[in-house]
């Protein structure tokens, strides 16, 4: 392997390439995080949508499945946090993932389990911030990214954040999904590529085929950024679902927002009480309205009729730009591997090789 694709995140990390799936709700299942640490790159549980037993049950699951390392992602500021802190340390898992209002305390007790804690960010500020509370590397989502993103592309916003951190892992996300994106993003100072969409196409994605589906004929145009469901600029393909919430009233989706918020402390396991304090903490921590972060519940219970219920045209479907220059369904192995064979050829190619 060129001695370029062997960075500090591999080291970090414990994989043979630099290369992250990072954990989308509902998607990033022990299975699919399986089968990325096996191909070679590195994997997150999708925690945040779990009880904390249901992280537990997905990290012992995972390890039947692979002896590589991987990570789990969770809300720092939601009920149940400190109980997952406990399970991962627990377990030994390699990394957690994180993103809105980290918890510095959390983030102590894991570095001090030797856990590594590299936090999502779409912003500068962001991650400079993330590293004042302890992160040891941060994944950078340009405005390509699917789910909650920034406005500024990641070609603009990688840079930026390199150059303010120079002494810290910094790994892209958004708008990647091949060997030629990854030497990119080392060219811009990266250590590494995280990708969410390019692992939701895949063989061993969860996510039904009939949604799969709309992802594969998806266009890149109609693959938007709307702030319709909590008033925060989310990127998701444009169906006739979201077209019909484009026209609801903002009472009628804080209402619908109040009915998704109880089925999801269902899910996770949290209490009524519990989700409204989460949701002022989020309000003190990001500066949004009480109505934004309360209308917070609405995207994962949307999301989760299309991509668990299979219902694509009765739910959301977060996706990065990148989707409408995908057209196929490959294995972990032939995404993470192919990664690898073309960063290989395009650094060849740069050295005059034949």
């Amino acid at each position: 392997m060129n001695p370029a694709l062997n960075t500090k995140l591999c080291e970090l990390l414990g994989c043979k390439y630099p290369v992250i799936q990072t954990a989308m709700g509902w998607v990033a299942d022990p299975t699919l995080v399986a089968g990325t640490c096996n191909a070679g790159g590195f994997g997150f549980l999708a925690g945040a949508v779990m009880t904390p037993a249901e992280v537990e049950a997905g990290i012992i699951e995972i390890k039947s499945k692979t002896d590589k390392p991987f990570g789990v992602n969770f809300h720092m500021y939601t009920e149940g946090a400190e109980e997952i802190v406990d399970i991962c340390v627990k377990h030994g898992v390699r990394a957690v993932s994180y993103s809105r209002s980290p918890s510095k305390a959390f983030v102590q007790k894991l570095k001090d389990a030797n856990i590594v804690c590299i936090p999502t960010v779409g912003a500068l500020k962001h991650a400079v911030k993330a590293v004042e509370m302890g992160a040891d590397a941060i994944v950078v989502q340009g405005g390509e990214g699917g789910g909650h993103t920034g406005g500024v592309a990641s070609s603009i916003l990688l840079p930026q954040v390199v150059d303010a951190l120079p002494d810290v892992p910094v790994v892209a996300a958004g708008g990647f999904k091949d060997g030629r994106g990854l030497v990119a993003a080392l060219s811009f100072g990266a250590v590494g590529i995280a990708m969410g969409t390019r692992f939701l196409m895949s063989q061993e994605s969860p996510v039904p085929e009939q949604t799969k589906a709309e992802y594969v004929k998806a266009p890149t145009e109609k693959i938007i950024v709307s702030k319709k469901l909590d008033g925060m600029p989310q990127r998701m393909i444009n169906n006739s679902y979201l077209q019909k919430l484009q026209n609801t009233s903002g009472l009628g989706m804080l209402v619908m927002a109040l009915i998704n918020g109880l089925a999801f402390t269902k899910l996770t396991g949290s209490s009524l009480f519990g989700m409204l304090k989460s949701a002022w903490q989020m309000k003190k921590a990001n500066g949004s309205t009480l109505g934004q972060t309360m209308m917070a519940a609405n995207a994962p219970m949307m999301i989760q009729e299309a991509m668990v219920q299979g219902h694509p045209e009765k739910g959301i479907l977060p996706s990065g730009q990148v989707a409408g220059a995908i057209d196929s369904l490959p294995t972990c192995e032939e995404i993470v591997g192919g990664i690898a064979q073309q960063a290989e050829e395009t650094l060849a190619r740069f050295a005059g090789a034949e």
